[in-house]
């Protein structure tokens, strides 16, 4: 249970950093957050195109 805790915690700040970093909006970071690993999956296949 603490590792799913963990992770969902770690996907969510990866996803936020990687939409502000992207986007420079705090709307979309908090939407992003929210998708939390949906997100990073959908980045890395974005830069790895």
């Amino acid at each position: 249970m603490n590792a799913t805790r963990t992770g969902f915690t770690l996907g969510t700040l990866i996803a936020v950093a990687l939409s502000w970093s992207h986007n420079h909006s705090l709307l979309w970071a908090i939407i992003h957050g929210f998708l939390s690993w949906l997100y990073v999956a959908y980045y890395l296949l974005l830069q790895l195109r």
